[in-house]
């Protein structure tokens, strides 16, 4: 793949924690160990950061805290480094494919007489010395895809959401200043929370509206994501991690040390839910 990621350099493969006084590190058990003897490298790390809320204008209305799990220093190269590799083999079709001697169309018939001609002889024209014959060793549909535990995935993603915070920016929701697309206000909006247009900015929202959508896809170094599309190589391609509000909230939500694997989907199906109850209210009301 073409495209290069510098997670390497984080703040979390190279320093300690206690570098910045606005991160808590707190080591926490996971609920399935009861013993009190425990091996180290599996102990989760809760990294517990403090954040200024920016208005649209770029002035400080307060702050939040994210709080997300995070793998051991010792243990955090290799988790996300595992859940990279992962993510971009399972991207591979594996549909390459070569034809061997005997896949190529023609060579039946013997080139010329095996001897008297002076030549080295040859039975077939679709040997693989010749141009267009068969191809030795060559490339044959294969299935590229590789197992990760979904814990350790979801580890994966919040040990890196955990480093991009200190490189990360939280703004208050702004679907709704943006009554049509403009490019150019959307960047003057970038200016003012003190982002550079031409450094990779990665926006995770809880919902993208269609004028903020259409204001940033013109704009090559800007992903815009949602929490269904939210993935490790994004976070980890990213020089800035832009949040809203609900987006913090969501974090918490998931990636909490104490969360459970199984209700993975229930943030969406209440979100769901919660959308379907107002429709039958207001419909309700238009009725009566």
């Amino acid at each position: 793949m073409a495209s290069t990621i510098s997670f390497f350099s984080s703040s979390i493969f190279l320093s300690s924690s206690t570098q910045n006084p606005k991160f808590i590190s707190s080591s926490i058990k996971p609920n399935s160990l009861k013993t009190q003897t425990i091996n180290p490298r599996l102990k989760i790390n809760a990294k517990v950061a403090t954040l200024p809320v920016l208005s649209f204008d770029g002035d400080k209305v307060g702050e939040t805290s994210i709080n997300l799990k995070s793998a051991p220093p010792e243990t955090a190269r290799a988790v996300v480094h595992r859940g990279i590799i992962t993510d971009q083999q399972n991207k591979r079709r594996g549909t390459a494919s070569t034809l061997t001697r005997a896949e190529v169309r023609g060579g039946g018939r013997k080139p010329y007489p095996q001897k008297k001609t002076g030549r080295a002889r040859r039975g077939s024209q679709r040997t693989p010395l010749r141009p267009g014959g068969g191809v030795v060793f060559g490339p044959r549909p294969r299935d590229w895809s590789i197992k990760i535990n979904r814990k350790e995935k979801r580890l994966a993603i919040s040990t890196a959401l955990s480093s991009a915070t200190v490189n990360a920016v939280v703004v208050e929701d702004f679907g709704e200043k943006f009554e049509k697309p403009n490019t150019k206000e959307f960047i003057g909006a970038m200016k003012r929370w003190g982002l550079d247009p031409k450094e990779k900015c990665m926006f995770l929202m809880t919902e993208v509206s269609d004028n903020v959508r259409l204001s940033s896809r013109n704009i090559g170094t800007l992903k815009m994501l949602t929490p269904r599309t939210l993935n490790l190589f994004d976070i980890l391609n990213s020089d800035k991690l832009v949040l809203t509000q609900p987006s913090v909230d969501y974090l918490n939500k998931m990636y909490e040390p104490e969360y459970d694997t199984d209700n993975e989907e229930d943030y969406f199906e209440e979100e769901d839910g919660e959308e379907a109850v107002e429709d039958e209210v207001e419909a309700s009301d238009v009725a009566e």
